[in-house]
Order: C-alpha cells, then structure tokens, then sequence
C-alpha cells in the first residue's frame, strides 16, 4: 500500500490575512513570509490585490490622459462623488459574505433619502405630505419591522426602527440631524422586514430584494412624486456632509488620530503577542506597514489642507467630511468582523453554513442581521449621495446605484459565493469605480461609454474571483 500526501486546505483568513503576510500557524522569518504570501498568491488567494492594481492603473492611465485628474478640486471631488455608493457596498459585504445577495439595497436607500427630505421640505409634517393613508401605512410597516425583529431577537434592530417611529409620531421640528435619524432608523426597518422574509419564510434572498427593490422604487415615487425633486441643499448641515469640509487643524487632528491610532493598535497587539509567545507576523513586515500607511496618510492630509479653490479670493482647504465618515464606517465594521464573535460566525457561516448550524450557530438570526446592517448602512449612503447632489428625486437610489455598490464590494475582493471578504474591500472597489466614473467624465465620455467600461470591470472582477477560488481548491487537493 503507498501512502499519498495531501497538502492541507487552508480555510479563508476572516482578518484578510493572505493579503497582509499573515501566518496562520507558524512564525515564519521576514523573507520566508514573503516568499509564503507570494506561493498563496500563486496558489489563487488574491484578496484585493486585483483592485489595488486597478486603482494604480487606472490613476496613472487617467492621468496621462486629462490633465484635470490630478488636480486637488477633483481628488477632493473623486473623494465626495464616490463616498455614498462606497458606503453602501461596505454594507453589502455582510450580506456577501454569507453567499446571499441584497439587491434591494439602493432603492431602500432611495426611500430613506426621500423621507429624510419629505421632512425637511414640509417642516417636518410627514402626515400633511403623505396624506392620512400613506402615512397609517408608514407607520403599520415601521411597527410591523419592531415585531418581526423582536420575534427574532434583533434587539438592536427592533430598537432603532421604534426610534423612528416615536420621532415620527412626535411631530419633531424640522432638524438636519432629525432628518438623518429618520433616514437611519427607516433604513433599519427595512432591513428587519428583509431579513425576516429570507431567514424565517425561506425565500432566496434574490427573489426577495429583487422584488423589494421594485416595491421601494415606488414608494419613493409615492414620496416624491412622479417628475418630482425634493431639494436639500438649502440645509447648512445636510448640503455640508458631502460637500464641507474639516478645519486645516481639524484635518491633522483626524491624521494623528487615525494613523496614531493604527499604529498604536497595530503595534501593541503585535508586541503583546511577541512577548507572550503566539504567532506573530514578522516585526519588520509590521512596521513598514505603519510606515507605509502614516505616509500616505500625511501626504494625503497635507494635499488635501492646501487651497484647491480656483478664486483667489475664496479658501477651500481641508478634508471631506466623507473621509472620517468612511473611516469611522471602515473602523467599526472591521472590528466587528474581526474583533468579534459575531464576525467569526458570519465568516463560518458563509464558509460552510451546515456545519455552522450543527456547531450551534443560530444561523436564521446571522442572516436576518446582515440584511439589517446592510440596509442601515444604505440610509448612511443615501445620506451622503443626497447631499452630494443637493436633492432626492424619484430616481434616487436607482439606475446604477446598486449595481455601481455591489460592484464595489465584488471588484474590491469580496467573494459573490461567501464566506470571504473584508470591509476594506468595498472601500478599494468604491474607489476604482470612482475612479472609472470620473476619469471618464472628465475625458467628456457618454453615459454609454461609461457603463460598458464599468459593466467589463465588473465581469473582470467576477472572473479573477472565481478563477482565484478554482485556482485555490485545486491547490488544497
């Protein structure tokens, strides 16, 4: 008899560990973890690496061709147009990751969007703008998305949306933070309603939200109207999300405090599991990555703090607001995914949801979950594309909102077939995407142009991703 070996399969890391020169189980020297992150990559386990290259690519290619690019109004503009879409596709990828699909999610974000604006523009009388029965109807859902979440045990969820209902019923006053409250206790509520359709009444998450993204579409032409525009812009608050800026000092204080923050956390649970004896990434790798990300960082705030206006007579310096949005966004959900028991059984859920069941998992609340943070996080979004375009109209939240945020989270890294993904993914995908749709704008390309070459990035996308995942189980064998 002759024995065979077979090589280990090597489970997907939930911290992005393949694409950071993680060890998993052995601590390797500083040129044997090099040489081990590039034999993962040859064996298909890629990780953004894809979408970093595109972002590289595509800058120089853009560059070269419109000398606008570069320039430090349309790097802050590239920051702002893409930020909504970005947050929605960070969103998404709790929903990815469990091998399911939410394609309601830009138009429950278009709902959000108009009821924020319905009660900024009617002086926060929702009742005299929808009419009695639309707006019994409102609120019979917002009740009905409490219950479902407390039958299933989504406290969060089931607190948040009766927030929005008791600051509905109150009548409050017209408030760019009401608004927005509004907008994120709705989106919540959507996402309960979601969740309890697939998780409990068993319904393909396709089936669901392609029929939910119809249905919200036309709750917002409800809201709006058929034609109709609800402008926001005359909002200090809400016309600033988007388009403000911070202070020159308030953008190094962010600096400081996000790359000191990084490299504090990063260094001391590195030199805490060096001195008790765990397995560490080399220390060298360790620092240059905090090197390498304090740099960008300072280079970046430093561009970003000089003049970019075109009048002379006008300042505009600083930070988007969009960028510590993003960032508080990026931090949360990575810690989330990473730093918790919940992130570890969504990780093992998408990985393989039987045996998750069978280790005790409670996988119908997983799943109702992931449909409540990524409809939360479309109302967050919506926030921000509404206040980038001054308005909410009935094509917001529409077109190629969705398609434009699941695409973000796919080319980013994120695996349509679950199990594999990281927030950080939909950031990377959100900025090629930008990047894409700005380039092309500024070289005055058509609406149709701009779509073929975003749809082909997609599809290329989704090949790397499932061309990887073969390349990576025939490796396991």
């Amino acid at each position: 008899m002759t024995e065979t070996s077979e090589k280990p399969q090597t489970p997907d890391a939930p911290s992005g560990a393949i694409a950071d020169f993680g060890i998993d189980t052995t601590s390797l020297s500083t040129g044997e973890a090099i040489k081990d992150y590039f034999a993962r990559m040859k064996d298909g386990q890629l990780g953004s690496i894809p979408a970093v290259l595109g972002v590289i690519v595509l800058a120089v290619l853009f560059s070269a061709l419109s000398g606008d690019f570069f320039t430090l109004q349309n790097i802050a503009n590239l920051l702002e147009q893409g930020a909504g879409q970005t947050i929605i596709a960070m969103g998404i990828v709790f929903v990815l990751l469990l091998g399911e699909i939410d394609l309601s999610a830009g138009t429950a974000s278009g709902v959000c969007a108009s009821l924020m604006a319905l009660h900024y523009v009617h002086n926060g009388n929702l009742l005299g703008s929808m009419g009695t029965g639309v707006f019994i109807t409102f609120i019979a859902v917002l009740v009905l998305a409490v219950v479902l979440a407390l039958l299933q045990k989504i406290w969060a969820g089931a607190a948040v949306s009766l927030v929005g209902i008791v600051v509905i019923l109150v009548g409050a006053p017209v408030n760019a933070w009401v608004e927005m409250l509004i907008a994120v206790c709705t989106g919540t509520a959507i996402g309960c309603i979601t969740g309890f359709l697939v998780s409990k009444i068993g319904m393909p998450s396709f089936v669901v939200t392609l029929a939910l993204f119809i249905v919200w579409q036309g709750v917002i032409l409800q809201f709006v109207g058929e034609g109709g525009t609800l402008p926001i812009s005359t909002s200090d608050t809400l016309n600033a999300v988007a388009n403000g800026n911070l202070s020159v000092a308030g953008s190094w204080i962010l600096f400081v405090v996000a790359a000191g923050g990084y490299a504090v956390l990063a260094l001391g649970q590195h030199f805490s599991r060096l001195k008790r004896g765990l397995v560490v990434q080399p220390t060298p790798i360790v620092l240059a990555k905090v090197g390498a990300i304090a740099v960008v960082a300072a280079v970046a705030t430093y561009l970003l703090t000089i003049n970019r206006a075109s009048n002379d007579l006008v300042v505009i310096a600083g930070v988007p607001y969009v960028v510590p949005i993003v960032l508080v966004l990026l931090v949360a959900g990575t810690y989330v995914l990473n730093r918790t028991k919940y992130g570890r059984h969504l990780y093992a859920v998408g990985g393989n949801k039987e045996a998750a069941r069978r280790a005790g998992i409670n996988v119908p609340k997983l799943r109702t979950s992931v449909f409540v943070i990524s409809s939360s996080f479309a109302a967050i979004g919506a926030i921000v594309y509404s206040s980038k375009v001054g308005s909410v109209s009935g094509q917001s939240g529409g077109l190629n909102t969705l398609l434009f945020a699941v695409g973000a989270a796919v080319i980013g890294g994120t695996s349509l077939f679950g199990g594999k993904g990281r927030i950080m993914d939909a950031v990377i995908g959100g900025a090629v995407l930008a990047i894409v749709n700005n380039g092309l704008g500024l070289l005055q390309q058509k609406a149709a142009v701009v779509n073929i070459i975003t749809g082909l990035v997609l599809l290329l996308a989704a090949s790397v991703d499932a061309l990887s995942r073969r390349r990576a189980e025939a490796s396991a064998r």
